[in-house]
């Protein structure tokens, strides 16, 4: 049952919280109350369940009992999932467990678990068709990374496949395999759409597409994209390929495959969170992300907390209710600026924020490591 017994949240079952996330995320959308009520539910489940998280909450004098809102969970650092198992199931009973790609702090890798993918699922499918699919039916794709068999830890690869399985067409490729990226198929392919004029979609993180962008420059003119096709790139470039600011970078895959820069989606999303954020287009940069109706963004000063006005810049700090087995709070190490339809996206937090950033890992590590009161 929804709600409390005497000011006391009830403890859901896990079977419960899924049934209940699943019908949220199905919804057509929720007021601030309606979210809060849930984000209280889901809470509470992590609290009685999550023994570190737990801790950490008890140490900030946040219980299941005391918080009334969700801007007042207590948010997890993203680095604190390299050093801490943080699990409302039993590790060994996770169907899937999702780990960083360890580019930094020497390879040491975060870990998600993952009880079941149905939650995982529900919120990619419906964020994906509202965002980056033009309409119902499926779209034939070319996959800019390897396959969720080769990385099954990866939850860009199981995005990518599930992005396949749920809206591609049968013809739909992947480009990346063994021996790296196949830009000869991919000529073909581009060849064959610009033939029937059938709409082509490409998707891969930003890293393959500098690889690719370069390959191509040795392939001398290739053709131009039919009308209705786009492009969406993810995860940013982590070491794997030369930088590029965001403004040159869609202007070249714009101009590399006759795209508009409108049709140049990025997907912003993390192994720390159970669903991602899209942007409308990539006509100026930064672009907005929006915010589905599962998830409430806050900016934030990352040693207080404390939630800064709109314009101001700050840290991002999520609140993912679809992340129910882990915590669905987490303070990010990215920059950002709240504005009306949801947030900008300025890249990695430094100075004053990063240095924030480390001190609450620390805080949090030191809580949560600590004896149950």
């Amino acid at each position: 049952t929804r709600g409390s017994d005497a000011g006391r949240p009830v403890n859901l079952t896990q079977a419960q919280i899924i049934d209940h996330l699943l019908t949220f995320i199905a919804g057509d959308g929720a007021t601030d109350d309606v979210f809060n009520a849930m984000a209280l539910e889901v809470f509470a489940y992590q609290f009685e369940n999550n023994r570190p998280y737990r801790r950490f909450c008890q140490q900030r004098e946040r219980t299941a009992r005391t918080v009334r809102s969700w801007r007042d969970i207590p948010a997890v650092p993203i680095n604190a999932f390299k050093d801490l198992t943080l699990s409302c199931c039993a590790p060994e009973d996770a169907e899937r467990v999702f780990m960083t790609s360890g580019t930094t702090r020497d390879g040491v890798r975060g870990k998600s678990y993952h009880p079941t993918l149905a939650v995982w699922d529900a919120s990619m499918t419906r964020n994906f068709r509202r965002y980056f699919m033009p309409g119902d039916g499926r779209v034939r794709m070319g996959i800019l990374f390897p396959t969720e068999d080769v990385m099954p830890n990866s939850s860009l690869a199981h995005y990518l496949a599930l992005a396949v399985r749920e809206f591609g067409t049968e013809d739909s490729h992947y480009l990346v395999g063994a021996d790296g990226l196949d830009t000869d198929r991919l000529v073909r392919e581009i060849a064959q759409a610009e033939r029937t004029g059938e709409p082509y979609f490409l998707l891969g993180a930003s890293y393959s597409f500098v690889h690719l962008l370069d390959a191509l420059q040795d392939k001398g003119e290739i053709g131009f994209l039919p009308a209705g096709s786009r492009i969406l790139d993810t995860g940013g470039f982590k070491g794997q390929s030369r930088e590029m600011e965001p403004d040159a970078f869609y202007a070249a895959l714009s101009s590399t495959f006759g795209v508009a820069r409108s049709a140049c989606i990025n997907m912003y999303g993390m192994t720390e969170l159970s669903s991602q954020f899209y942007d409308t287009g990539n006509e100026v940069c930064p672009s907005v992300k929006h915010v589905p109706h599962w998830i409430r963004t806050r900016v934030v000063n990352p040693l207080t907390n404390e939630e800064l006005p709109r314009g101001e810049k700050g840290v991002l700090a999520h609140c993912d209710l679809a992340h129910f087995n882990v915590v669905s709070t987490i303070l990010t190490e990215d920059a950002g600026i709240a504005v009306d339809d949801g947030f900008l996206l300025l890249g990695r937090a430094d100075g004053a924020e990063a240095a924030g950033c480390s001190m609450a890992v620390e805080e949090f590590l030191r809580a949560a490591g600590g004896s149950t009161a």
